[in-house]
């Protein structure tokens, strides 16, 4: 890698990482799929990228939870990005021998070079998968994010292709640029997440007060007492309150239009 290419593919990297976590709706899928595009375009070296995140478990649990990808070890596959879908299939085959790069690195939380895997016997059950997939060479970083962890790799389809001592520290770099980038993507999502969930409750309460009022006009009854009385219906029917506080001011509505 010459000096004069290093300035300029740190800089626009890292401009472009920054920018995923700030982008509006760029959850975390979005912002790995981008990543490793961009890596797989401005590594010298490189062919293609894969981004992961991984979440710790404990013993016994290695099963994840909520469609979580599980590998044999300590770690689950949380989500992940990869330029090329032979690297997706090549992951896919690391996790399910427990053996390769990536799974290395989160296991050990350190680097893992790849300089030809024709030479490799570290991961016996890997090493075919990876030929046949195209993964010769690689760079790989584990970063920890808060309870979880992304690995960065830059791989190729040559072998020897990355000059580690060049491009290694490059790639650590981006690794800790690209958990800044996913975790403020996750906050974004988190975020996201509650403001729907409080739009949902407060329209929900904005239906029951209506439904509320609606049989305290037609019964003369006090608000508990309309309260209970949709609470008894919703849970004769095995519904919210509020589906039944809609479906009342829905039928208040047509009624009121057929009198008319």
């Amino acid at each position: 890698m010459s000096d004069a290419a290093t300035p300029a593919w740190v800089e626009r990297l890292a401009r472009e990482i920054g920018a995923l976590g700030q982008a509006e709706g760029s959850g975390p899928e979005r912002a790995m799929d981008r990543m490793s595009a961009a890596a797989a375009r401005g590594v010298p070296g490189c062919s293609a990228a894969l981004v992961v995140i991984w979440r710790g478990v404990r013993p016994g649990d290695e099963g994840g939870t909520g469609g979580e990808l599980c590998a044999a070890g300590s770690h689950v596959v949380v989500d992940y990005g990869a330029s090329h879908s032979d690297l997706a299939t090549a992951l896919e085959r690391q996790y399910a021998v427990d053996q390769g790069p990536a799974v290395e690195a989160v296991r050990e939380m350190r680097a893992v070079t790849v300089g030809d895997v024709l030479r490799e016997e570290r991961w016996p059950d890997y090493l075919s998968a990876a030929v046949q997939c195209g993964d010769r060479s690689s760079v790989t970083f584990p970063c920890q994010m808060e309870e979880e962890v992304v690995t960065f790799g830059v791989h190729s389809g040559r072998g020897d292709a990355f000059d580690v001592e060049a491009v290694a520290p490059l790639v650590a770099l981006l690794a800790e640029h690209a958990a800044m980038a996913l975790h403020s993507a996750g906050r974004y999502v988190d975020a996201a997440r509650e403001a729907a969930h409080m739009r949902r409750a407060m329209s929900a309460r904005a239906v029951i007060d209506q439904a509320k009022g609606i049989l305290m006009h037609a019964r003369g009854c006090g608000a508990a007492e309309a309260f209970e009385e949709l609470r008894r219906v919703a849970q004769r029917n095995r519904i919210k309150v509020a589906d039944v506080a809609r479906r009342l001011v829905e039928e208040n509505a047509e009624a009121t239009v057929r009198a008319r």
